[in-house]
């Protein structure tokens, strides 16, 4: 600076200057230019004038206000028939206390009430002209060319979002302390004036859907129901409520009736799957994918003796069966070393639903336990008592053996052949008779099979043609006779007679030999039909 002299000091001072008021006239260009008017006039005043409930008039700036609050784009006249209403809704979040209707707006004229917010200076003033109700904000300084830029910028994105906000299914609003609502979406709109969700007070839904939030948190998650008037339904919202700002609340409320039908539902159904269960005589064991016990049923502690506080206790897998075998319900492994490897095995053969055992117990009762694979990876153990069942067939197979038994005993030869022609049961001197084995044969022995080899061991006869029309027979069923002989002489008497079943019972007699005449004669009984 020393080195540019008093003439370059005074020169650059100059510069300065100029540069300066340059800046200045340039500003003074552009607002003229942004505002559309001399940047020396007075801003207009947002005001505005009801006539009762309706809109009467407003000013320049209240009708740029009203039509960029046209979300929805109509290009119709935007200032015909507008009520408090929409109003209200437009200044309410800027001015939470404004009246809810202009009547009581017009009771308390005049007044005035501050912004929410403390950094805003700006006022409403409610007053009475002629019985009409005036609205305007006042206390606003001139904006200057960033706060327009920047009131742009809010507002384009404000719009976007509150389309979005009303175009939103759910209810969306925001409330103060004392539940007042200041702002919501369309869907509230909708769900707090529809009749069908009133209580029986009267009253609407807000003061359900309002939750108390605590202090010590910021956000509250509640499912709350809503009366309709049927006492059998219920409509349920998941509402949740979180702070925003010091005073204020962000509310949303999403319908979850599909989704609390479906529980009640599957609630009835595992309910009813319960009440099965309890009804059943097989013990059922349900085992989770970590082989923990999940689901019995009260036969299974009849079955096992197991108490029910071990198994509300959820044992896993190989607890319970050691359990069992501690108890003696099970039959008792020869070495416990491969123990753990069988219930290995088992796990894995009832994933597959191949493990299928009948436990034999030493008391006396017989249990079949089968396993099946469950969905998730989880495992059902099926315990059946066939004590019973077991009895009955040894008793069966033993009447059986004796039956066998007492024809094996008899001197004549006892087959007996289906409606179809099946070999069903022949004795021992049947067998001895005729050098026939039919247990021996891997097929089933047909009679066709049987008087084929039959009939090749005796002379011609048709008794053997005649037999097998008769099997089938099922009228006209008595018992006949008849005489045939084997080729080396032997006489042997036939007896043909229906038992039960439609079966055929066959019997083959050795006669004495004859002397004489008689001894080449052969006695026929032609079977009846």
């Amino acid at each position: 600076m020393a080195g540019l002299g008093l003439w370059g000091i005074a020169a650059l001072t100059a510069i300065c200057t100029v540069a300066a008021g340059l800046a200045l006239a340039l500003f003074a260009l552009l607002e003229r230019r942004g505002t559309g008017r001399p940047n020396h006039a007075v801003p207009d005043r947002v005001a505005f004038l009801f006539d009762g409930e309706q809109l009467d008039h407003a000013s320049e700036a209240a009708q740029t206000i009203l039509a960029r609050t046209q979300l929805d784009g109509d290009p119709t006249d935007p200032f015909s028939d507008i009520s408090w209403n929409k109003v209200s809704r437009i200044l309410r979040p800027r001015f939470p206390d404004l009246p809810r209707s202009a009547a009581q707006a017009l009771q308390k004229a005049p007044c005035t009430i501050p912004a929410d917010n403390p950094q805003d200076h700006a006022r409403l003033d409610l007053a009475a002209i002629g019985g009409k109700l005036s609205v305007a904000i006042m206390g606003e300084a001139p904006p200057c060319a960033s706060d327009r830029h920047l009131t742009i910028i809010q507002t384009s994105e404000l719009r976007a979002v509150a389309r979005a906000a009303n175009l939103f299914p759910y209810p969306i609003w925001i409330s103060r302390t004392d539940g007042q609502v200041i702002w919501a979406n369309a869907a509230h709109g909708k769900l707090t004036n529809n009749p069908r969700l009133l209580s029986e007070q009267g009253q609407g839904i807000l003061s359900t859907l309002d939750l108390d939030i605590p202090e010590t948190s910021d956000e509250t998650s509640q499912r709350v129901a809503v009366e309709t008037g049927d006492p059998d339904r219920a409509d349920w919202f998941s509402v949740t409520k979180m702070r925003s700002g010091q005073n204020g609340f962000l509310n949303f409320a999403i319908d979850i009736n599909p989704v609390v039908e479906a529980e009640i539902a599957q609630h009835r159904f595992v309910q009813t799957l319960t009440k099965t269960f309890a009804q059943l005589s097989t013990g059922l064991a349900i085992f989770d994918r970590d082989r923990q016990l999940a689901l019995f049923n009260p036969a299974l502690i009849d079955l096992t003796a197991l108490p029910a506080e071990f198994l509300s206790a959820r044992p896993d897998l190989q607890s319970f069966f050691d359990r069992l075998r501690d108890n003696r319900m099970m039959p008792e492994p020869k070495n416990y070393a491969s123990w753990r490897q069988h219930i290995a095995d088992l796990v894995v053969a009832a994933s597959d639903g191949r493990y299928h055992e009948t436990w034999s117990l030493p008391s006396g009762l017989t249990y079949r336990v089968t396993g099946r694979p469950h969905p998730d990876g989880a495992i059902a153990i099926l315990i059946e008592d066939i004590s019973a069942e077991m009895s009955l067939t040894r008793r069966f197979r033993s009447q059986l053996d004796l039956g066998q038994a007492v024809i094996d005993t008899l001197d004549e030869g006892i087959v007996a052949f289906s409606p179809t022609g099946a070999l069903t049961l022949s004795n021992t001197a049947f067998c001895t008779m005729w050098k026939l084995d039919p247990e021996s044969s891997f097929a089933e022995m047909t009679a066709q099979d049987a008087t084929r080899h039959m009939r090749a061991m005796c002379t011609k006869t048709d008794f053997w043609t005649d037999l097998r029309e008769f099997l089938p027979r099922a009228f006209d069923r008595h018992v006949w006779f008849t005489d045939i002989r084997m080729k080396d002489g032997t006489p042997i008497e036939c007896r043909v007679a229906p038992i039960s079943g439609g079966e055929t019972l066959v019997s083959f007699r050795l006669r004495p030999v004859l002397q004489g005449a008689d001894a080449s004669a052969d006695v026929i009984s032609v079977p009846p039909g």
